[in-house]
């Protein structure tokens, strides 16, 4: 980009200059605190999967024996029994970035006979109930780590563009200015002393 060279357009690259090095400290400690928190997000999901899958192979044994008892019904089967009425969140901020943060799962109540169901049927809907908030959480995890992983995105960019763009830019601008101005006050010295010769020359004739 073309610039003046002249003083003004020097102290307007020395001020730019001054203002992208003071920001860019602040941009780059948001990028690592997004990719600290992200990190930290991805190793909590991990522990929440894996609880999840825990519990769905404790509970595959038994209800697979309810399942496969051809005794009960199909309108007796156990997921009937467990339905989401609503999941609540919060609004949290990370960075500046506004994030959903899980509370609870709310389920709609379901009256069912006891006689109906074998013994277990308490113990089998809460561990259903487990898995549905396993699964709200972990969705909302993901969805943090998809809007703080966009504000990495739009961060680093914007490390990127001050650290390889505008800081070098800036420098080079000031550099080129500096070295006009040097050649013109050399050239303005150099003629104001041929100018001053030339006054010496005709006085002495």
């Amino acid at each position: 980009m073309a610039v003046k060279l002249t003083k003004n357009e020097q102290k307007a690259q020395k001020d730019a200059l001054k203002q992208f090095q003071r920001y860019l400290p602040t941009l780059q400690l948001k990028k690592q605190q997004l990719q600290m928190v992200i990190r930290q997000i991805e190793a909590q999901m991990d522990d929440l999967k894996k609880k999840q899958k825990e519990l769905v192979g404790d509970m595959q044994s038994w209800i697979a024996v309810y399942n496969e008892n051809t005794a009960f019904a199909p309108k007796l089967k156990l997921n009937n029994l467990v339905r989401i009425d609503k999941v609540v969140k919060a609004k949290g901020n990370i960075a500046g970035v506004t994030i959903p943060v899980f509370k609870q799962l709310d389920f709609k109540p379901i009256e069912y006979d006891l006689n109906e169901y074998p013994l277990w049927v308490d113990k089998g809907m809460e561990s259903l109930r487990d898995i549905a908030r396993y699964d709200a959480l972990i969705s909302t995890l993901q969805q943090q780590i998809s809007l703080l992983g966009k504000e990495l995105r739009t961060t680093s960019q914007r490390v990127n563009l001050f650290e390889k763009v505008k800081i070098p830019e800036a420098k080079e601008n000031i550099r080129h200015i500096g070295i006009y101005l040097g050649d013109q006050q050399t050239a303005a010295v150099v003629t104001g002393k041929i100018a001053k010769r030339k006054l010496v020359k005709v006085s002495l004739t």
